[in-house]
């Protein structure tokens, strides 16, 4: 295991410079999941660090849900977290990007008129036909996200098929509505039962929320999304400047 040199003179704390080169290497599958973590003290060694340090961003990553505790086994590593940028993009897009191997299971797909408040955001007349389906999108064979879609019929019709192998904006581009503006809201609360169950988290789990309305460049409304992630295996980046 590498790590790149700390810096004691930044003003960023030490124990979080620690727990986020720990956070990078398992990220880019340097520390593989299901392995285990060096004890505290090697890896207080190894860094030049103390072992408060070290012990410290251990627990950083634990709360964060990066590494677990065990008794008789020690600190395991879990799973890194998708960490998508907060752009207009795809999900299916930024996991196949990364190498995360996006699948999709479709649970429900219906043509039926906008709900009152789809079709609000959609900006269409009420009793507008969309096409309502529900998907879990998985990331390596584990469950991210209870994703609810809304799309007018006369932007594109949908099936089965071609949402299980293909992401939603890939197929839009293909179709002309290549989605250039959204209206983005993004917000977190704790999973229902139904929920949980469906993203293998336990009842009362944190989960994130996003809802995005899109739009093509000609300002037609081409999709509506009302989506949940795994706070636990999921994050937004943003990259701030001034």
């Amino acid at each position: 295991m590498e790590v790149t040199a700390l810096d004691p003179a930044s003003p960023v704390p030490l124990y979080f410079q620690v727990a986020g080169r720990l956070e990078q290497l398992i990220e880019t599958g340097q520390l593989q999941a299901g392995g285990r973590l060096e004890n505290e003290v090697e890896l207080a060694e190894r860094l030049g660090v103390s072992r408060p340090t070290v012990r410290r961003a251990i627990q950083y990553l634990v709360e964060r849900g990066v590494l677990v505790r065990k008794r008789g086994i020690g600190t395991q590593i879990v799973h890194p977290k998708v960490r998508r940028p907060v752009e207009l993009s795809s999900l299916y897009d930024d996991l196949a990007k990364s190498g995360r191997r996006p699948t999709t299971r479709i649970r429900h797909l219906e043509v039926r008129p906008a709900p009152d408040h789809v079709a609000e955001a959609l900006g269409v007349s009420e009793g507008t036909r969309v096409t309502w389906f529900e998907r879990i999108r998985f990331a390596a064979g584990e469950p991210l996200a209870l994703m609810h879609n809304a799309v007018p019929v006369d932007v594109l019709p949908l099936d089965r098929a071609d949402l299980e192998s293909r992401g939603l904006y890939e197929l839009l581009r293909a179709a002309g509505y290549l989605p250039r503006m959204a209206d983005q809201v993004v917000g977190a609360r704790t999973a229902t039962a139904a929920e949980a169950r469906l993203l293998g988290d336990p009842r009362g789990a944190p989960v994130l929320t996003m809802t995005r309305t899109a739009w093509d460049a000609g300002g037609r409304a081409v999709e509506y999304g009302s989506h949940i992630y795994r706070a636990s295996r999921y994050s937004f980046a943003l990259t701030l400047s001034s």
